[in-house]
């Protein structure tokens, strides 16, 4: 660190941001999981991960809300590199299912989309177990993880690792244009669009928070309507009120009042305006701006409420360097408000 010049070019060390620090002494770990065999639109949300370090490396290191912001003892994992070989394998194989699903086919009656969909769901299991094992370990190290995906269903292996091992329930905080509720879509057990159906399962979790939903079946919304654990701000009445004369900052304190003592924040690149992420797997009209969503960060980190766990998934690269160059300032003002917030319950 005596060596480290925070207004130099960044050195290309793997690292996000190039900050020199390893996992061994870092605070916190940027977990990345390399997945999209689920994606039911366009894939390349596995691609996200690299992308969003590869773009990190021409960000200034200047924030205004912390002095110093490159003294955060902060590590990426980078043992996820091989997962996008076998990613694509899978991907492979999920754009046939996929394909024999919207020409009508009906996997019962065929044994082969049936074995398929058994193999793709053994396979994904299995990397959702090894982000289970791997994010509690970290945990259980006093670290503290932001996993990087990958599609939507990557986080329900940090997801379960905290209902394990966390004393206390949690609420998890959702910005999305889905509402992810679906009950195992498409024959995915962990589907991307079932990602938020999955956590309300867990006895741990005691509220749902959803955030600038705006792409939703009858069925999620009658779930939204009637379950107990579910709050959802609807993207359209979120602008309705605005246009109204309603303040963020008061839409802000209500969605932070909705949410339990501790936080964890589940990102969905897709829950800002699609300007900002046009390559993303499932892009949606409206949403987000990118300062909206920040100023809800400050608030909240400020509120009380303690951070227990964030993710950032769905960031997909396209042609140009766009969607990397907005996941990295996404996920670098992640880590300063995350920081931010545990200085405060230290």
């Amino acid at each position: 660190m005596e060596n480290f010049n925070p207004n130099d070019v960044a050195v290309r060390n793997g690292n996000f941001l190039g900050l020199p620090y390893t996992i061994d002494e870092a605070e916190y770990v940027i977990f990345p999981v390399c997945l999209d065999v689920t994606t039911s639109y366009k894939p390349g949300t596995s691609n996200g991960p690299k992308a969003v370090v590869d773009a990190s490396y021409q960000l200034d290191l200047f924030h205004p809300e912390l002095k110093e912001v490159w003294k955060i003892k902060l590590a990426l994992d980078q043992r996820y590199v091989k997962d996008t070989e076998e990613n694509a394998h899978l991907r492979e194989l999920s754009e046939s299912y996929i394909s024999f699903l919207e020409q009508g086919g009906e996997v019962d009656d065929n044994p082969e989309m049936k074995e398929i969909l058994q193999h793709l769901n053994e396979a994904t299991q299995k990397v959702h177990d090894r982000t289970y094992r791997e994010i509690k370990k970290y945990l259980q190290q006093g670290k503290k993880v932001i996993l990087l995906g990958g599609d939507h269903s990557t986080p329900i292996g940090y997801f379960n690792a905290l209902n394990e091992i966390r004393e206390k329930p949690f609420s998890i905080l959702q910005i999305d244009a889905h509402a992810d509720l679906r009950n195992a879509y498409e024959g995915f057990k962990h589907s991307h669009a079932s990602i938020c159906y999955n956590a309300i399962q867990l006895d741990k979790v005691e509220k749902l928070v959803q955030l600038g939903i705006r792409d939703i079946c009858e069925e999620e919304v009658t779930l939204t309507q009637n379950h107990p654990k579910v709050k959802t701000f609807f993207d359209w009445q979120i602008k309705e009120q605005m246009h109204e004369g309603k303040t963020w900052s008061k839409i802000c304190d209500e969605i932070i009042a909705a949410l339990g003592d501790e936080v964890y924040i589940t990102f969905d690149i897709d829950g800002f305006d699609p300007k900002y992420c046009p390559n993303t797997g499932t892009p949606v009209p409206g949403g987000f701006e990118f300062y909206e969503i920040m100023y809800l960060f400050k608030k909240l980190s400020a509120s009380g409420k303690k951070f227990i766990g964030m993710d950032l998934v769905e960031v997909a690269p396209g042609n140009d360097e766009w969607d990397g160059n907005v996941g990295a300032r996404t996920l670098f003002n992640m880590m300063v408000y995350y920081h931010l917030n545990s200085l405060k319950h230290k």
